[in-house]
């Protein structure tokens, strides 16, 4: 069922205080995010944050070699561009959209000047708190764990941010997430295929076991959502 365009079904636009919600719903843009869509590049200057609604965005580092691999994920617990609100207005890392659907932007003077506002300024600094922890544990996680850990982490972590229990994701795409070769993902989700815990067919992984994967992924999913759920109000810890 398709959702309705509301800027509430944003969990942190929907914990705003009513004073910031007021005076934000004029200048909040309802916008479409197809898959691929690149919202900013390393190094470019922002010119809006955009807070998904039934879409996920990549955060991805881009290496010299043109290597890349994802550093976070936003949905729609969150906001993508939080540079401008920390004192920036470029980044050091490209946001892709890797699963399409609709949201909401801001234009960056707006929040630029939000920033100023004491109760904002505290809700958006704790996602921040929280999204940065979210990158240092992935950049943990690529390192010390297993591709099958990782790919499970992924999967828990994409499926939090959407309604149901079905990604649309091709294991190409994984891959350049993840930042391994795409037989290495092929080979993973063919693992927990057999193990009864997904089912992948023509680039849609739907999840059969959640209490599955989680007992298979490391420590790095508990961490990630325990940190959300201290840091944000309830709504957007769920």
């Amino acid at each position: 069922m398709a959702i309705s365009p509301d800027p509430k079904n944003n969990q942190l636009l929907a914990a705003l205080p009513d004073a910031e919600w007021q005076r934000w719903l004029p200048q909040l843009e309802w916008v479409d995010m197809p898959l691929g869509q690149v919202l900013y590049e390393s190094g470019g200057t922002l010119s809006h944050v955009y807070f998904p609604v039934t879409a996920i965005v990549s955060l991805l580092y881009v290496m010299e070699n043109g290597a890349s691999a994802e550093i976070a994920g936003v949905g729609n617990e969150g906001v993508v561009g939080i540079s401008l609100f920390m004192g920036g207005e470029s980044t050091t890392s490209r946001a892709v959209v890797q699963s399409a659907g609709e949201g909401f932007r801001l234009k960056a003077q707006t929040i630029k000047d939000e920033f100023h506002r004491a109760p904002v300024l505290h809700l958006l600094l704790r996602y921040t708190q929280a999204l940065i922890t979210q990158m240092a544990q992935t950049a943990v996680c690529n390192r010390h764990h297993s591709l099958d850990q990782q790919l499970c982490r992924w999967l828990l972590l994409s499926l939090d941010r959407l309604q149901g229990n079905e990604l649309a994701m091709t294991q190409e795409l994984i891959a350049n997430m993840i930042g391994v070769r795409r037989e290495g993902v092929t080979g993973g989700a063919r693992n927990l295929q057999k193990a009864g815990l997904i089912r992948y067919s023509r680039g849609r992984i739907t999840v059969l076991d959640r209490p599955g994967l989680e007992q298979r992924t490391c420590e790095c999913y508990a961490v990630v959502k325990k940190e959300y759920g201290r840091l944000l109000p309830a709504k957007l810890a769920a």
